[in-house]
């Protein structure tokens, strides 16, 4: 990447942060497609504190259950740290194939995903990815979710 383009995009960034009325110290949760479940991007200012949440999973008989299960677990797990879902600025979900379809059930995760992140209660959806694996620790398991979540620091 040429440096143009590089401190370009940063102007471009600051400008609309500037326009936004956004403080400098804000995390920004990039969220251009309004329907989309994630952020295309979050950016995190100087002088918070990150925390790493590990991966966990939940009890369910389908992928939308255990999202709701996980997604439940890892929110009593994050209030005992002080943390709630708008401080996440990413995650990593892991499916596996349903043995009933023979693939992952992406619309299942997406639908459970959806009542925690990016609601009137909860607006801030943070940068994710979905990938398929070949199978999880626990053994039924078909969703593994971790997160990255940050908080200003005292």
């Amino acid at each position: 990447m040429n440096n143009f383009v590089k401190y370009g995009s940063l102007a471009v960034l600051s400008a609309a942060l500037f326009a936004s009325g956004a403080n400098a110290a804000d995390v920004v949760h990039n969220q251009e497609n309004a329907k989309s479940p994630i952020a295309s991007s979050t950016m995190v200012p100087p002088g918070y504190n990150t925390f790493y949440i590990s991966g966990t999973t939940g009890k369910g008989a389908d992928t939308a259950e255990q999202t709701a299960a996980t997604l439940a677990g890892l929110k009593a797990q994050m209030a005992k740290m002080g943390l709630t879902f708008g401080d996440i600025v990413q995650a990593h979900v892991f499916l596996v194939a349903d043995p009933k379809t023979g693939k992952m059930d992406f619309a299942g995760m997406n639908s459970s995903w959806m009542k925690e992140f990016g609601t009137a209660e909860q607006p801030n959806k943070p940068a994710r990815v979905t990938v398929q694996v070949a199978g999880l620790a626990g053994g039924d398991a078909f969703v593994e979710i971790e997160f990255v979540a940050v908080k200003k620091a005292n």
